[in-house]
This record gives structure tokens, sequence and C-alpha cells, in this order.
């Protein structure tokens, strides 16, 4: 499928999928620059809808969240062969031990806990995606 969006080529795409307005908002502030755009998603069906559409460069996913939570979005991304080296980050506040087994079961690349230290964030996008991000250049 052709991108719905083509101003988003070039760019490194993020997909975040949260049923929180704030995180979707501290997460776009923090990412998103001249070669980095946030598509923000409300739920999981629109995650997997949004994802077909752009094809993202990193996902990051919360689990507890409308529709399809995040530890399926993974699954269903990672069956996907467009999407099965595309890093996964689950980012939520699930931090028991089995949250963690069953996000990185699903497939997830890392897992980070709400609440998250912007500065880990973006760490975490600089290694998974290196040398993509403007704040490299600086």
């Amino acid at each position: 499928m052709a991108c719905a969006l083509p101003y988003l080529l070039g760019m490194l795409n993020v997909l975040i999928a949260d049923d929180e307005d704030s995180v979707l908002e501290l997460v776009r502030v923090t990412l998103e620059d001249e070669r980095v755009r946030v598509v923000a998603a409300h739920d999981g069906v629109a995650a997997l809808s949004l994802a077909d559409q752009i094809a993202p460069d990193l996902v990051l996913l919360d689990v507890n969240m409308p529709g399809h939570d995040g530890v399926e979005v993974c699954r269903r991304l990672r069956a996907d062969a467009r999407f099965a080296r595309t890093p996964i980050v689950m980012l939520t506040a699930a931090a028991r031990p089995e949250d963690v087994r069953r996000g990185l079961e699903a497939g997830a690349t890392e897992y980070l806990t709400k609440p998250f230290s912007p500065v880990r964030l973006l760490t975490l996008v600089d290694t998974l995606s290196p040398g993509a991000a403007p704040w490299q250049l600086r």
C-alpha cells in the first residue's frame, strides 16, 4: 500500500499509541523536530491503521488502551512482514515482571515504564534508530 501521508517520507516516523493525551503530547514535544514526525493514535485499532498508512520507523505502545491493547498491537505488527524489524517499545505503566515478560514475548524490542524521563526516551530512540534524529546533529 502506498503511503497515505507522503509528507512523512524522508523523516523518522514515530507512531505512538496511548489513550492519555498528556503522554502523547510529552512524546511529541520530546521527539518531534524537523526530521522526526510523531503520529498519534488513541487506541490499538487506530494504531494498526496508522501503521499500515505510514510504515513507522519506530512504534511506542501503551499496554492498557481501548480497542486492542498494546500487547495485541505488538503481536499483530510482528505478524506482518513489513514490521518484522521495526523497533517496538512498550511505553506503559504496567511495570510488573509478568507485564514486561508479556510485552517482550509479544515482540517488543524494549520496555519503558511510566513515568519516564524524556532524556531516557531520547536515549532509547537514539539507540534504536542511530543517526536518524536531529538532536544527534547538534
